[in-house]
């Protein structure tokens, strides 16, 4: 799908396996953001170092200085995973690697970057290469930084295997989950499993509330609102022959509406206190509050739309007509900024059955050129009508 140049093509697919070779965690980017810096210095782009500790910031400026605003993100972290993908760019570094598209995320940036320096004619754009998306917020602390302040609207996009190279999802609205969590901490009483009369199981009373749990969406939720309430891990016990004295449940919630977000959460501290009370053991709940929902904003989801007609045509447009119950630190910007959140094909032939945060993810590098046009469509089409009176 030729819709960048070919070496503009090229290039990204070197600086995406570049990266690629050599994951790091969230903020200890270093290396990807010297990266970063270095490719923006190319192409004449004034570039801030040390934004979230490991962030790096680029803005394009017009002659036209005081004109409007857009701001376009790419996550650069990636995850405490170890790569089989057996891919000839493969991690170099033992139990880290990118299995979400992080690193094809910032090529696409640097690409509409270079697209834009030859193509924009009016307003500003600022160029978020943001650290720590996977599960720390970084998103948050570029906020905090204060240099999105004069942005009038945000835009990203990424990867996604579900969709060929070509298609596109835009949806206003909810298009990802809170993303909740919590701990349920459980203390009974220890002894022999021979004397179990004078015990308090905490097993007994961890198991009590991990199937209590499942009754919360099954039951108690409408079916209409998409909802996850899921234990992931649990832990109790030392021994075989004594009664557990000690437990500890850890899961995860996802909802797509803060009702609904209230309600279940208000439904495990029930349950959990409601098991204590029916064992005499003392119980303790602890809900850590995650990411956001996306909610792309009406208008900035209508301009993104426009950019994928205008770079590919209607046919690219693809519609799930459901959210992902995945989460997204993009939700912090769009508290602040309208904003939309595309996500984009990359389909790899044999690789579309493996999932995202998997040791053999991959995607289909066509979708680099795809990317980068889309966003540098959308910056400009958002700042042509910004500066209409």
């Amino acid at each position: 799908m030729n819709i960048v140049s070919k070496e503009l093509f090229q290039h990204m697919v070197r600086i995406r396996r570049q990266i690629h070779k050599h994951p790091e965690l969230g903020y200890q980017e270093e290396n990807t953001a010297a990266i970063i810096t270095e490719e923006l210095k190319r192409l004449g782009i004034k570039a801030t170092t040390g934004i979230a500790k490991t962030g790096v910031i680029g803005r394009i400026d017009t002659t036209k200085k005081t004109g409007p605003v857009v701001a376009l993100r790419a996550d650069m972290d990636a995850i405490a995973i170890h790569e089989e993908t057996g891919l000839e760019f493969s991690s170099e570094v033992k139990g880290v690697m990118h299995a979400c598209g992080h690193d094809g995320h910032v090529a696409m940036l640097i690409g509409a970057a270079a697209i834009l320096m030859q193509s924009l004619k009016t307003g500003n754009v600022i160029l978020v290469f943001q650290p720590a998306e996977e599960g720390e917020g970084g998103a948050l602390k570029i906020m905090e930084s204060g240099l999105l302040e004069d942005a009038k609207a945000i835009y990203a996009c990424h990867l996604d295997r579900h969709f060929k190279v070509g298609q596109l999802v835009v949806q206003e609205g909810t298009i990802s989950a809170f993303t909740d969590r919590f701990e349920i901490s459980i203390k009974g009483k220890g002894g022999h499993v021979a004397q179990p009369h004078d015990t308090i199981d905490a097993i007994v009373v961890a198991s009590l509330i991990v199937m209590s749990l499942q009754t919360i969406v099954s039951r108690e939720v409408n079916p209409m609102y998409p909802s996850i309430v899921s234990v992931g891990q649990i832990e109790g016990g030392t021994v075989p022959n004594a009664v557990a004295e000690n437990a500890r449940l850890c899961g995860t919630v996802r909802t797509t509406e803060e009702n609904v977000r209230k309600q279940i959460i208000a439904g495990i501290k029930r349950i959990v206190n409601a098991a204590g009370r029916l064992h005499n053991a003392d119980v303790k709940v602890e809900i850590i509050k995650g990411y956001p929902a996306v909610t792309n904003t009406c208008n900035e989801s209508e301009i993104a739309r426009t950019a994928v007609k205008n770079i590919i045509g209607d046919e690219a447009l693809v519609d799930t007509q459901f959210a992902s119950m995945g989460g997204e630190d993009f939700s912090f910007y769009l508290e602040k900024i309208p904003g939309c959140l595309a996500r984009l094909g990359a389909q790899k032939e044999g690789f579309a059955n493996i999932p995202a945060h998997s040791s053999t993810f991959d995607f289909d590098e066509n979708a680099l050129g795809v990317g980068a046009a889309f966003l540098a469509e959308a910056a400009k089409l958002t700042l042509d009508h910004l500066e209409k009176p």
